[in-house]
């Protein structure tokens, strides 16, 4: 369990599965792979989704949950727990959002493609810590922490931009109703260390459930349900809900996702018909999150009065998480499809954008990082210097 609660292993993982979900899905094997994604598991006339949606709409909420749980212990006991602190990356995110739609729309406008602008906006979390975990030995825990609270910021923007565009028809009620579980989630927490501790357990669990059918039946991305569960649930029982899962999260519910997300087939385009979308997202993933994160976080952190006990993050950093952020894999191929659902043609194209956006940030990432960790590990103290 040790080595699954590590940083670097199970990013490992997570990257083999992802490099493995590619070459099958453009390998003989494609049609298995594909039949399999696509069959249907639930329970007749309650929820039946293929497995590919039972693993970005159902285990992914639980991955979702974790990180929650770590942001919501930074902002209330760690890093980000004042307004300046927590404005940090919250700005750096909008610039990260703002900057790849306007690289886009200089491609883009006046064209066919146009709806496609929201496409480059999407950080993949799962990919971009792995790529911090195997490259970032050194780093200090102050980059992660901002890159964590940006990739989520990042995501539910994400999210929110699917349930405004490209969701026909919101179901407020059970929206409605998601919210109650929320609360009734944290009120079950709250007992989780009392006497009544296993009936507590059992609530949670059931109201937990619940609470991502009804997210999910409204027609919200379901994954917000582990998002707003993870920041309400009381933090000593969610910090130990989190140490629980984190071996499974790392060693089942990450590979999967990474393993289906990437199990794209990569389509066959004339290089003389591309379209705008496709250079819109080849050029706003990564140079238009590096831009735009760096930029903003630089500028968020000359914000306010000077905060002695939060140094700034230094240049470099900033460049190492914007190339991080260009990370944009399985939201930014959601969006692909939801936005030229009407046009295949570009939707292949933007399809294409998006895996070759995302490995030259991924590639631009594991550089800058390496680069940044090396820089870090010569600054620290010989084990010997420490002693004397």
């Amino acid at each position: 369990m040790s080595l699954l609660r590590s940083a670097r292993f199970p990013a490992v993982i997570l990257l083999a599965a992802a490099a493995l979900g590619l070459i099958l899905a453009n390998s003989p094997a494609h049609e298995t792979v594909d039949a399999i994604k696509h069959t249907s598991v639930g329970i007749p006339g309650v929820i039946e989704l293929d497995i590919g949606h039972w693993i970005a709409d159902g285990l992914l909420a639980i991955f979702f949950f974790v990180v929650a749980v770590e942001l919501q212990y930074e902002l209330t006991s760690g890093q980000l727990n004042s307004t300046r602190r927590a404005l940090r990356p919250a700005i750096a995110a909008a610039g990260g959002v703002l900057v790849p739609i306007g690289v886009y729309l200089l491609f883009a406008a006046g064209s066919d493609a146009v709806a496609g602008w929201p496409i480059p906006t999407a950080t993949d979390i799962a990919f971009a810590l792995g790529v911090l975990a195997v490259f970032g030995t050194g780093l200090p825990p102050a980059l992660r922490i901002f890159l964590l609270a940006l990739a989520i910021l990042d995501d539910i923007v994400g999210i929110v931009l699917i349930a405004v565009l490209f969701t026909g028809d919101v179901d407020f009620m059970m929206l409605g109703f998601a919210l109650i579980g929320v609360v009734l989630f944290r009120v079950f927490s709250r007992y989780l260390d009392t006497k009544v501790r296993a009936l507590a357990a059992v609530g949670v669990v059931v109201v937990a459930v619940l609470t991502w059918y009804f997210v999910y039946r409204s027609g919200v991305h379901a994954t917000i349900a582990g998002v707003a569960l993870g920041l309400v649930m009381m933090q000593q029982p969610a910090l130990r809900a989190r140490h629980a899962l984190e071996p499974w999260v790392n060693a089942v519910v990450l590979p999967l996702f990474a393993f289906s997300s990437a199990s794209v087939a990569i389509p066959a385009v004339s290089m003389g018909e591309i379209s705008p979308a496709f250079w819109g997202i080849v050029v706003g993933l990564p140079l238009g999150k590096i831009v735009g994160i760096a930029v903003a976080g630089w500028i968020s952190q000359r914000v306010g009065p000077h905060d002695e006990s939060a140094p700034p993050l230094p240049a470099g950093d900033l460049l190492a998480a914007g190339a991080l952020g260009g990370i944009g894999f399985t939201v930014s191929l959601l969006l692909s499809e939801l936005a030229f659902a009407g046009t295949p043609e570009i939707r292949d194209e933007a399809t294409l954008g998006v895996l070759a956006g995302s490995m030259i940030a991924l590639v631009l990432s594991g550089i800058l990082v390496s680069w940044r960790a090396r820089h870090y590990r010569r600054l620290a103290p010989e084990p010997g210097d420490a002693a004397g």
